[in-house]
């Protein structure tokens, strides 16, 4: 079962995802790849785009939410008049192409851009695959996920079957995956222990602050509000991710402060989500998956709204994460529960259904079921 994963250059969290994917197709001995749908476009498409998207939703996240909302509005953006449908079509016939020449089988798509493209070589370009499927990285429905043609929709969890089918997915196609993470994720280090690698005082208490790979959101003002009553005994580490000029601010700002630790990118997160009581952050369909895994709790600033609200209201009605949309407010929920034991531990509780969720390994097993009960592909 030869395997490509198409992602999207429109944000870190469906590579993320793309990646975990991969990783767990190998170490079950299968050969798996992971492509850029939009390079098939042209790279410069999708360099573009990546830019883009980057810049509208660390600068203008309101604007993101208001396209977000019109894509769900106005599903007839997405028919053959369109722009976006027009890219869809000048990538897919060298998508199939590509698929030809390399002997894949079956494809998985972290994006609807992806999987549109996909659909688009089955029914225009007659390519066959023994098995197809669109993977949704949110905690809801997206506008576009009825528009697909593949096999199978993998959806976080069951429970969301009632908003799918609403919005015209049929219910045979779909299969409750969960969202893939990496297999680090699933490794604990004891928190004594995390702290300790750390840096940090094994008998503190530590606020784990980000908002996406991109720093996106009130980090700045969120931060300070935080600073000024963050409890005795209790450590912030901001992690800014790929926003050099966030990071080159708060390292400033806070660099004569032995309690609040700034950094830019890493691929520490693992171990930092070991080591932290508490999680700030938007709710994002990866790093709150990711949350989950380690049971840890969580305060949810809502940044950017759109796809992210259907995130935050799962989590929140769960009892895993609190949320407000004031930035004191927040401040002040974060200090409070850091020194609250019965709350933490009422919420670790709350990640009882989800922290052994593999969406890797349940898409694998939905995919080698679908490809070998399919007849042979005709890709030659």
């Amino acid at each position: 079962m030869k395997t490509l994963v198409l992602s999207c250059n429109t944000g870190e969290g469906h590579n993320s995802c793309a990646r975990a994917i991969k990783e767990y197709y190998e170490s079950a001995g299968e050969v798996c790849d992971v492509e850029d749908s939009l390079a098939f476009v042209s790279k410069r498409v999708s360099d573009i785009i990546s830019r883009w998207h980057v810049r509208i939703y660390r600068r203008v996240p309101k604007l993101f939410t208001k396209g977000y909302s019109f894509l769900e509005d106005h599903p007839r953006f997405s028919n053959e008049r369109s722009a976006l449908y027009r890219l869809i079509a000048m990538g897919s016939k060298k998508l199939e192409a590509y698929i030809k020449e390399n002997g894949y089988d079956c494809v998985v798509c972290t994006h609807v851009i992806s999987a549109s493209m996909l659909s688009y070589a089955i029914e225009r370009h007659g390519l066959s695959l023994k098995a197809s499927g669109l993977l949704i990285t949110d905690y809801t429905c997206h506008p576009f996920a009825s528009d697909s043609r593949l096999d199978v929709c993998f959806m976080p969890d069951e429970s969301l079957k009632s908003e799918f089918k609403a919005h015209g997915v049929p219910e045979d196609k779909l299969f409750a995956s969960g969202i893939p993470v990496r297999s680090a994720f699933f490794t604990r280090t004891p928190k004594r222990e995390a702290k300790r690698s750390l840096g940090i005082d094994p008998n503190f208490r530590h606020l784990l602050v980000m908002c996406g790979s991109m720093g996106c959101g009130p980090i700045p003002d969120l931060v300070k509000k935080t600073a000024k009553i963050l409890p005795e005994g209790c450590v912030m580490t901001v992690i800014c991710g790929t926003n050099k000029k966030l990071y080159s601010e708060l390292s400033r700002r806070y660099s004569s402060n032995p309690g609040i630790n700034v950094l830019g990118y890493t691929d520490n997160v693992s171990l930092l989500m070991d080591s932290a009581d508490l999680y700030l952050t938007k709710p994002g369909g990866i790093s709150v998956t990711e949350a989950a895994v380690k049971e840890l709790p969580m305060v949810y600033v809502n940044a950017v709204a759109g796809c992210e609200d259907g995130n935050l209201g799962f989590f929140v009605g769960r009892g895993c994460a609190v949320t407000d949309d004031d930035t004191k407010k927040l401040a002040a929920t974060c200090a409070d529960l850091l020194t609250d034991d019965e709350a933490l531990e009422k919420m670790r509780e709350s990640f009882a259904e989800l922290k052994d969720r593999n969406g890797a390994r349940e898409i694998y097993g939905k995919m080698k079921s679908l490809a070998e009960a399919a007849e042979p592909a005709c890709i030659s």
